[in-house]
């Protein structure tokens, strides 16, 4: 029995409900199992029903599709939207817009729309938003990937990864970078503050009062920060704040965890490292500064401090920044990481796949 895979991904949907009866429930599974090419009696063993039973699911979902997996209702109250009508809905959602209706994604509204006009379907949008809380879908959100061309990318995925799961003992896991061009922004009129029932409003207007640059080290094991801006960065920049993140572990073996910057590799930065054997660099993938800890603690604090901030100047932001690190270090906590090299390496080879399946179905 061949299927299209938007019909298998509907019956998927009425096999794993739990809002449709359960003989509905079966049936789909039937006619998926034929799907798959089990034999007729293993279909049968399988659901504990007689072959011709089978015989009959499969038959009347290739007269009728998934009307024919529901019985003829002979009385009691009426259901308002069929269960199939909920599974198209929920596939549909599940699939991007077709390509000759100009959408790039679904809303509730151009769903219900595509129902009623190109499947002779009708249901309110409003019935639509109810699938998608109940079903936790949210079509509007999108994200972003990268793909890292980097060809030592497992095995310094492992070894950064190593680091944090299992430190060697003794030693000091700092996570190292930069946080560049942070803008010290002043809004034309006063910052309306927070009120009873009324948010903090401020004007779309703004001045800029130049910029720092943030150089921030990360102590993986206690989750303290230590922070300098300079108005520079560059490697002289950079091997000033390195000396400074290290010097309070010295007699102790020191890995950073850094991404590739030039700046990080200069000359006087390798001399120096030459000079300093305890002191080990771990460079993340090329393309990967993800897996670096540090870029979590600056999103954080964009989101805490600086991005709602207001600064008359760069020196009311730095000083901001350094009240946020002497805050942050009062109740410092480690951030706990939780995935094993071996998982990240197989979401990647997922995305790596998929994108390859995209781009040869796209030149066909």
């Amino acid at each position: 029995m061949d299927l299209s895979s938007e019909q298998m991904a509907e019956l998927r949907v009425l096999a794993d409900s739990r809002d449709v009866p359960a003989f509905v429930a079966l049936r789909a599974r039937i006619v998926l199992w034929s799907a798959e090419g089990r034999r007729r009696k293993d279909i049968a063993e399988l659901a504990g029903v007689a072959p011709l039973t089978v015989d009959r699911c499969k038959a009347r979902y290739a007269e009728r599709g998934l009307a024919g997996l529901e019985d003829k209702r002979r009385g009691g109250p009426r259901t308002q939207v069929p269960p199939r009508v909920r599974a198209r809905v929920i596939a549909l959602t599940r699939m991007s817009p077709p390509a000759d209706s100009g959408l790039s994604h679904w809303s509730t509204r151009t769903l219900a729309d595509h129902l009623r006009l190109r499947e002779g379907v009708s249901v309110s949008w409003h019935y639509v938003a109810r699938v998608w809380r109940e079903e936790n879908l949210k079509p509007h959100r999108s994200g972003t990937f990268k793909i890292s061309k980097d060809p030592g990318f497992a095995e310094k995925v492992a070894d950064v990864v190593g680091l944090y799961l299992a430190p060697p003992g003794g030693a000091v896991v700092l996570s190292v970078d930069e946080k560049t061009q942070v803008q010290a922004l002043d809004r034309t009129q006063p910052v309306l503050p927070v009120a009873f029932a009324v948010t903090e409003q401020r004007t779309h207007d703004y001045v800029r009062h130049g910029t720092t640059n943030l150089f921030a080290a990360l102590n993986v094991t206690t989750g303290e920060v230590l922070g300098e801006c300079k108005p520079n960065r560059n490697g002289a920049s950079f091997l000033a704040f390195l000396k400074k993140a290290v010097e309070p572990h010295t007699g102790k073996e020191i890995h950073v965890v850094l991404d590739n910057l030039s700046t990080h590799t200069t000359p006087d930065v390798k001399a120096w490292l030459a000079k300093n054997p305890h002191v080990h660099f771990h460079f993340t993938p090329v393309g990967s500064s993800w897996l670096n800890q540090i870029e979590i603690w600056f999103g954080i604090i964009t989101r805490q401090s600086i991005r709602r901030g207001t600064f008359s100047s760069v020196n009311v932001l730095v000083k901001q920044i350094r009240d946020y690190i002497n805050s942050w270090n009062e109740n410092a906590k480690p951030f706990t990481w939780t995935a094993t090299a071996d998982e990240i390496l197989t979401k990647v080879r997922l995305v790596q796949t998929s994108v390859k399946k995209l781009v040869n179905n796209n030149s066909k």
